[in-house]
């Protein structure tokens, strides 16, 4: 690297701010209190122990009134969403569990109150949900079908004479399932069921159903399980919920959406049923912003603990017959961890867009239908790819740890991975969401082209033609190899050009959800079997398409954040970040990219060259980089950050430079070998 590159400086404290959003202060509130140890994660605790810590912890934030921002002034909130998933997420680093029993309580169980129900109902529960005197469950999920919640079998069925609901499971596989605070804390839940009023199913709504009694006991009719021991998050009391013909008075249907009057007649403000029920679903709209915002900061955490450590754990005489090489110099190490550390910087900046829009329709700001469906594909796509990049960071960070990141006391990588693994399923199985992603770009493909006029059909009729000989005569690839031979400069500035970029990501996913859309239009008239069968032979492209999306939308988000930096020299670094994401990124599915002639032989190998080169560019910046996260020690509470593996690499080299200088270090063999000839 040229002493240039070596010389520039990352402005840390401006990165932290663009990394920190828009909610920054919210975030640093939040971070300096989980400092405190009464907030931390502890160690050979039985299951129920952990149970009962995580329970004392968030009574202690409720107590202390640290939640609850995105609730009406009314009720002590501050009517701001994004600052409360902004803060939400920053719990993850003091006790995962304590977060997700946080957002179980006030997440899901009161913002279902809260977005669903009247005023009246507003003012009978929500003051007990935000102080915890009324704990509660989020019984959506059904053992039987798990992410298909719009075909739950739970039904709520209205009984006329006693103006009452009838909430009821007919069978095992419709009992609620992986519920949060159900085997042991709940006292209520929001029970999402079949609405049946004068024998006519109006889908799913959300009810209120006491569960417990003040001593804990179920009431009668209400039934259920521990789910026990788990992978992890064993401080949430997960459980089972079932209800034989359980009684709750009319008024009890949380009904700003739909509803039924003493006569059983329904009436609703949405007519479209599909509309009503994804507007229904707005609080695991807020998980999963929630969860994707956690796993871009887990993320940073990880790769934090990764390069300090990298920085200062030696191995091997690579480079020297007296001093042992830094494991973040090595070609490899550097493309293990600098390459996650770039996406990891593209799922903050990302996700900090996403909260922005998660804001802007749940604060009231633009709350249009088209923005609530932008939000929800979004939020869906998002979310997929920061869990699963996250679950992968968290690995290779491990395993770049070697047994030191193993210690799960010392260093919490495996504890924290645990926690994060069901994030991946946790409001949506992420390949279940990436379909409804995928469904959102296939709409928006058919739009596009539906009752065009013949001069558009034919220009795209022709663009297609014309595409399709293009990559079968390999005249793509021709041309590209014949204006770089010679030249691997010429090539790589091809790379690094953000048009070329931007062009690469946007024309993978138009082709792939063209050739989707293609597949499926010659059944769009036949029977529903027919279609079903198609699709599901285009399942797999169609997910590939989704994820491809979700990548573009990372690119274009870190592209915004450079245009917000003013330093010119972290703009270079950070620049140089972004060309990684997207080269690294592009080298992932570099074979889609060679076999549709988007890149030529020539310049995949330049493309593989020229990404180890920007890892290595990036070397010397790494810490700077990990340091803006803004984590200290109370937070990563990590032997390999605390320095004590400085000391003991720099007490090894200090021994052993007494010893050469005191002339009494034994001989290599091969020296002594050597003088003997």
């Amino acid at each position: 690297m040229s002493s240039k590159h070596k010389n520039l400086r990352v402005n840390q404290a401006e990165l932290q701010e663009h990394l920190l959003g828009p909610w920054a202060e919210d975030r640093r509130q939040l971070r300096k209190i989980m400092e405190e140890p009464i907030f931390h994660y502890q160690f050979n605790l039985t299951k129920e122990d952990q149970r009962e810590l995580a329970m004392q912890q968030i009574q202690e934030l409720a107590d202390r009134k640290l939640i609850g921002k995105a609730y009406p002034k009314a009720f002590g909130g501050k009517e701001d969403p994004g600052g409360n998933v902004a803060g939400f997420s920053e719990m993850f680093h003091a006790n995962p569990s304590m977060q997700i029993k946080g957002g179980v309580q006030w997440g899901l169980f009161g913002s279902a109150i809260l977005t669903l129900g009247n005023e009246e109902q507003h003012q009978r529960w929500l003051p007990g949900v935000l102080s915890l005197e009324l704990p509660g469950v989020y019984a959506m999920t059904e053992i039987g079908h798990g992410s298909d919640v719009g075909n739950v079998d739970t039904t709520a069925t209205f009984i006329p004479e006693d103006d009452e609901f009838e909430i009821h499971t007919p069978f095992r596989a419709a009992w609620k399932e992986f519920l949060g605070n159900a085997a042991k804390d709940g006292k209520a839940a929001v029970v999402f069921a079949q609405l049946i009023t004068k024998n006519v199913n109006y889908g799913v709504h959300a009810f209120f159903v006491p569960l417990r009694d003040d001593d804990g006991n179920f009431l009668p009719g209400v039934g259920g399980e521990d789910d026990g021991f788990k992978g992890g998050l064993n401080g949430i009391d997960n459980g089972r919920l079932h209800f034989t013909h359980v009684r709750i008075p009319r008024t009890n249907l949380l009904n700003k959406l739909g509803d039924v009057d003493e006569n059983g007649d329904y009436t609703t403000s949405i007519p479209s049923s599909g509309r009503r029920f994804f507007t229904m679903l707005g609080a695991l709209v807020q998980g999963r912003v929630s969860l994707a915002t956690t796993a871009a900061n887990a993320s940073a955490l990880a790769l934090t603990g990764a390069i300090t450590y990298g920085n200062q754990r030696r191995q091997f005489n690579a480079a020297s017959d007296i001093e042992e090489q830094v494991l973040l110099d090595y070609g490899l190490h550097q493309r293990r961890l600098i390459d996650r550390l770039a996406r990891t910087y593209a799922d903050i900046f990302t996700t900090n867009d996403l909260l922005s829009k998660f804001h802007e329709v749940f604060s009231g700001e633009d709350d249009t239908d088209d923005n609530r469906q932008e939000l929800e594909t979004l939020a869906a796509g998002i979310k997929a790819v920061t869990t699963w990049n996250a679950m992968d960071t968290f690995q290779e960070s491990r395993e770049a740890t070697g047994g030191a990141g193993y210690i799960a006391s010392k260093n919490r990588f495996s504890a924290l991975r645990d926690d994060l693994d069901i994030y991946t399923t946790f409001e949506g199985d992420n390949n279940v969401l990436l379909q409804l992603v995928g469904r959102r770009l296939l709409g928006d493909y058919s739009k596009e082209l539906a009752n065009p006029s013949f001069k558009v059909l034919s220009r795209y009729v022709a663009e297609r033609a014309e595409q399709t000989l293009y990559e079968r005569s390999g005249l793509r690839r021709v041309v590209q190899q014949v204006s770089d031979i010679g030249s691997d400069r010429r090539s790589a500035a091809w790379l690094k050009d953000p048009e070329v970029q931007r062009n690469l990501f946007t024309d993978r996913v138009r082709t792939q959800i063209a050739e989707v859309a293609e597949a499926l239009r010659p059944v769009a008239k036949k029977s529903q079997e027919e279609q079903a069968r198609v699709f599901n032979e285009n399942q797999y492209e169609l997910i590939k398409a989704s994820k491809s999306h979700a990548q573009l939308l990372q690119w274009e988000s870190f592209t915004d954040a450079l245009d917000e930096v003013k330093d010119p020299e972290t703009q270079k670094i950070m620049t140089w970040m972004r060309d990684l994401f997207a080269l690294s990124t592009i080298e992932q599915d570099l074979g889609w990219f060679i076999e549709y002639g988007r890149i030529s032989q020539q310049r995949a190998r330049t493309l593989r060259e020229y990404t180890n080169r920007l890892a290595a560019r990036l070397r010397p910046h790494a810490q700077e980089l990990v340091d803006a996260f803004g984590y200290n020690q109370n937070h990563l509470r990590m032997d390999i950050t605390s320095g004590i593996e400085r000391e003991r690499q720099d007490e090894a080299m200090e021994y052993y430079r007494r010893l050469r200088a005191s002339g009494d270090a034994p001989i290599p063999e091969k020296v002594y070998r050597a003088r003997q000839k």
